[in-house]
């Protein structure tokens, strides 16, 4: 009699106790949102009042705006993926380009076709200071804060670039470009500037908040 009870006290602790808990699964990632690259148009809003907008033509990357070119050579060489995301598989990009006394001012969106691009964190601790060279230009690269974007990973690069021109003589200017990755697309936003023109120029962070306004107006 006394094993009985002590056998149905088991049973009934037993089935009183809580199943051990278990560690949650790993989320899913967010699904990439929709982009339509015809909103880029409505950027044109955004840029300083006076400034003579354009469509922009015959960019791929970021790089092209520097003045590199697509036979551009990076030093690291992997540095390289940071000034063209889709590593020269990417469409010619959708944008435009607005020019003022501040510099000149361009906002984009490529197409990566042949798959989603994403940011290499490695890159972010193995460029932090590198240099790009094409065939009359070379840019020395440094990275630097880029602004939060929701869904989005985003990378700030400026750049001092050295450009060759007849009669040996050379230009210096500028580059501040932000970059969104998008899925199977991304964004980036680039003003050029000349150190020593008398009039002041567009700041770095009016280049950082114009890719959040980019890719609001993308994401519809």
């Amino acid at each position: 009699m006394r094993r009985s009870v002590v056998a149905a006290a088991v049973l009934l602790l037993t089935g009183c106790t809580h199943p051990a808990e278990r560690a949650p699964a790993p989320s899913a990632k967010p699904a990439t949102r929709h982009i339509d690259p015809g909103n880029i148009r409505r950027v044109r809003r955004d840029l300083p009042s006076g400034y003579e907008v354009h469509a922009a033509s015959g960019i791929t990357a970021p790089q092209s705006i520097w003045g590199i070119g697509a036979g551009g050579s990076a030093s690291p060489r992997r540095c390289g993926a940071l000034a063209d995301p889709a590593a020269g598989r990417g469409q010619t990009a959708q944008g435009i380009s607005g020019s003022g006394a501040g510099g000149t001012i361009y906002a984009m969106v490529v197409a990566a076709p042949t798959g989603p691009v994403g940011l290499d964190q490695s890159l972010t601790g193995q460029c932090r200071q590198w240099s790009m060279t094409g065939k009359r230009a070379v840019a020395r690269v440094h990275l630097v804060d880029a602004p939060h974007i929701d869904g989005a990973e985003t990378l700030g690069m400026a750049a001092e670039i050295t450009t060759s021109v007849e009669g040996g003589n050379q230009i210096v200017s500028r580059a501040d470009t932000f970059t969104a990755y998008l899925g199977d697309y991304y964004a980036f936003t680039t003003l050029i500037s000349d150190p020593g023109s008398p009039n002041p120029a567009l700041t770095p962070q009016f280049t950082a908040d114009l890719l959040a306004k980019t890719v609001s107006a993308l994401r519809g």
